[in-house]
């Protein structure tokens, strides 16, 4: 009988975020957070009344890293490290969620037109009992954007599924003027803030 690779599971199927951990050798599987009648409520997504971006995000990524948890022990799946992950994109103190079509996506790229904004991403690592979160905040300025230029990228259908109407690692990355922090951490995933937590798991990481 074959020893089991040592892993951890991953409560996301973002395409970036698989990227950055393999960019960083980490070995792990995705864990999806299937309906099961035997799991508690799926995570809600929604703000509380008068909730932070801060504390937000935070509390997002721990339900999710929970949720994960749970599901892990209700399929009887080995014990590694639970990994989830939670952005948002937070201008003049609101949170800009992702635009339901292109009409909403060009008022958001219009708001963030020559100003800068926060990116919060938080990262929890759940193992047993034990959750550990991190959080990094970054600052992201963008040029002035022409209406030419807003609808040229809008065509592209970029912005579809993105907070804030844009992906960093994208065409949008040509808005950026300045950047104050962690790059991953814009992207999704801080590799930072990730790899210290799984170090407190023991888990080797580069």
């Amino acid at each position: 009988m074959g020893t089991i690779q040592r892993r951890i599971y991953l409560c996301s199927q973002d395409p970036r975020r698989r990227e950055l951990l393999k960019q960083i050798g980490i070995n792990f599987e995705v864990l999806l957070l299937r309906c099961d009648p035997r799991r508690s409520s799926d995570v809600n997504e929604t703000p509380l009344h008068d909730e932070s971006a801060e504390v937000y995000v935070r509390r997002l990524c721990q339900e999710k890293v929970r949720a994960g948890s749970e599901s892990l022990r209700l399929r009887n799946l080995p014990l590694f490290p639970v990994l989830a992950a939670e952005t948002v994109l937070v201008f003049n103190g609101q949170i800009l969620r992702k635009p339901v079509n292109a009409n909403q996506a060009a008022d958001m790229l219009r708001q963030l037109s020559g100003h800068e904004h926060q990116v919060l991403s938080a990262v929890a690592v759940a193992l047993g009992n034990r959750t550990e979160v991190a959080l990094s905040v970054s600052k992201v300025r963008f040029a002035k954007l022409s209406e030419d230029r807003i609808s040229r990228y809008l065509r592209s259908g970029e912005y579809a599924g993105k907070a804030g109407a844009y992906a960093m690692q994208g065409l949008a990355g040509a808005f950026v003027e300045h950047l104050a922090g962690s790059y991953s951490g814009v992207m999704g995933l801080p590799l930072s803030e990730t790899v210290e937590l799984l170090q407190r798991f023991d888990y080797p990481t580069p």
